[in-house]
């Protein structure tokens, strides 16, 4: 079965409103098996409305039409689902009741325009759960074809939600018959391009074409790095996740460590776990990061248990002990200095240091110098990093984690 959902607004349209809603719905319809193959947005426009929303009945068995569901002039969503239902508005005057009673309840009159949300196309039905004042309807349109029907839901977010979960997903379900579920599983990566990884995954993704069951599809998060998402449609849950098991299985095999998490897992939420096994604590220098690092890895481990602090700023003249007219150091020295102090000033087991290139060093521009300080050993590394100051500082704290989790992965 195949619903499509139309996002009514024109504020979606000018950007005054992020539409959030078709995202939501579109996982919970995956969630039941339900293919969502469209999702678009009209403005507040009869006409404009009217086309989109039949379109939609023509490619698809069920819409969700979210918002234009308001007392006011431009809320004509009742309207335009009468004319493709081919009926007449009729008012019920038990939700004008129940509206009047939700306005009472907080201490407000009930103006004569909110009359207007009780208007209900002849032959559709209202959705029970009502906690607005704009009811919820399931509308069949057999002007169209006797098992289409159109779902109207408020634009309010807890509104609709609590409209879908209450009601419209089961109706999905039952209209559907089948109890397929989708599931996806994304595989995080770092150090590839989005077209470095298709070439490598060429064979695989024209394989798994061939099979339509799993399929991938690749998601450019720039400096979150580039998401592999594996999909699989299966009669339940265990076989799902079978399925998408077996496909992960084969994509370490091709693309290796360049997969560092899957799902919502950030680089410093597996780093931290990391060193969690193995009982090591962190303590980080930041000589261009800004602090970036440390918030970064304070904001998952609150307790500084593992991450036991940072120090922002340092040797940024590459003199030693920082005294004009001495020996200049060049960023590959300042960066091992600076892990090993801080491994000591902190009491860590480790001690992570990243630096930009000195001016004096022959490096090429935007060059980082990566240092872990261990017990017994030390690890360096360069990267260089494009993009303004913000996004220079971002590139360097994710790639300095990931130059640490791969030392931690290795050893």
């Amino acid at each position: 079965m195949r619903c499509e959902i139309v996002a009514i607004g024109t504020e979606l349209l000018l950007g005054q409103i992020v539409d959030t809603n078709s995202s939501w719905i579109g996982e919970q319809l995956a969630l039941i098996g339900i293919d969502s193959h469209f999702q678009v947005k009209v403005g507040d426009n009869f006409d404009r409305m009217e086309q989109t929303i039949r379109h939609a009945l023509d490619r698809s068995d069920a819409v969700i039409c979210c918002g234009g569901l308001g007392p006011t002039q431009d809320d004509i969503t009742r309207e335009v689902i009468a004319a493709i239902m081919g009926v007449e508005l009729e008012r019920d005057e038990a939700v004008v009741d129940k509206i009047r009673d939700m306005f009472e309840s907080r201490g407000r009159v009930m103006v004569d325009n909110n009359r207007r949300q009780a208007d209900i196309p002849m032959g559709a039905s209202l959705i029970p759960q009502m906690p607005g004042t704009a009811p919820g309807l399931i509308c069949p349109v057999s002007a169209i074809g006797d098992d289409k029907v159109i779902y109207a839901v408020p634009g309010v977010p807890h509104e609709m939600r609590t409209m879908m979960m209450g009601t419209i997903l089961d109706d999905l379900r039952r209209r559907s018959g089948e109890r397929a579920v989708i599931r996806s599983r994304v595989l995080r990566t770092w150090g590839d391009s989005e077209s470095g990884l298709a070439e490598r995954l060429a064979a695989r993704i024209e394989h798994l074409d061939t099979l339509g069951n799993p399929t991938l599809a690749f998601q450019a998060s720039g400096m979150e790095g580039i998401k592999v998402r594996i999909t699989a449609k299966a009669a339940d849950e265990a076989a799902a996740a079978a399925i998408i098991g077996a496909e992960e299985a084969v994509l370490r095999e091709l693309i290796g460590d360049v997969i560092f998490g899957i799902d919502d897992q950030s680089m410093e939420v597996v780093v931290l776990d990391l060193l969690q096994q193995r009982g090591l604590t962190l303590a980080v220098a930041e000589g261009l990061t800004g602090g970036v690092l440390s918030a970064r890895l304070s904001e998952v481990d609150h307790d500084l248990a593992t991450f036991r602090g940072g120090r922002v700023g340092g040797n940024v003249d590459g003199n030693v002990d920082g005294e004009p007219g001495g020996e200049l150091q060049s960023g590959a020295d300042i960066a091992a200095e600076a892990a090993q102090n801080v491994r000591r000033d902190f009491r860590t087991d480790l001690g992570l240091a990243v630096i930009a290139a000195q001016a004096h060093d022959d490096q090429a521009p935007g060059t980082v110098f990566m240092q872990l300080a261990m017990e017994e050993a030390q690890h360096g590394g360069t990267v260089s990093l494009p993009g303004d100051r913000a996004r220079f500082r971002n590139y360097a704290v994710i790639n300095v984690l990931n130059f640490l989790r791969k030392i931690l992965v290795d050893n």
